[in-house]
C-alpha cells in the first residue's frame, strides 16, 4: 500500500509542474494591472502602502478573483495570466 501511494505522489509532480505560473510572463501583466497601486516591485505604492511582495500565489489569486479590502476583483486577469501574475508576486523579495 505504501508503494502505491508513493507511485501516485510521484507521479503527480509532472502534473503540478504543468499547471505552475511563469513568473517572467506574470511581470507583464503584473506593470500592466498592479504596478500603478502596489508599486514596480510590489513593495507599495500610490494606493496601497502594504507590500505584496512575497505573497503566496493561492493569495493572490484569491485578492485577483474576489477582491480585497479596497481592491475590487479583477476579471481581465484570468487562467494562465492569472497563474503567472501569482507566481511574478510570490517571486518578489519581502
Amino acid at each position: 500500500m505504501k508503494r502505491f501511494t508513493l507511485t501516485l505522489a510521484l507521479l503527480s509532480l509532472p502534473t503540478a509542474a504543468a499547471f505552475a505560473g511563469d513568473a517572467a510572463a506574470g511581470k507583464t501583466v503584473f506593470d500592466s494591472k498592479c504596478k500603478m497601486c502596489h508599486g514596480a516591485e510590489g513593495a507599495g505604492g500610490a494606493m496601497d502602502k502594504a507590500s505584496i511582495a512575497g505573497t503566496a500565489e493561492a493569495g493572490t489569486k484569491t485578492a485577483v478573483t474576489a477582491g480585497k479590502g479596497k481592491m475590487k476583483a479583477i476579471p481581465a486577469v484570468a487562467g494562465a495570466a492569472l497563474d503567472n501574475v501569482a507566481a511574478y508576486v510570490a517571486s518578489l523579495k519581502k
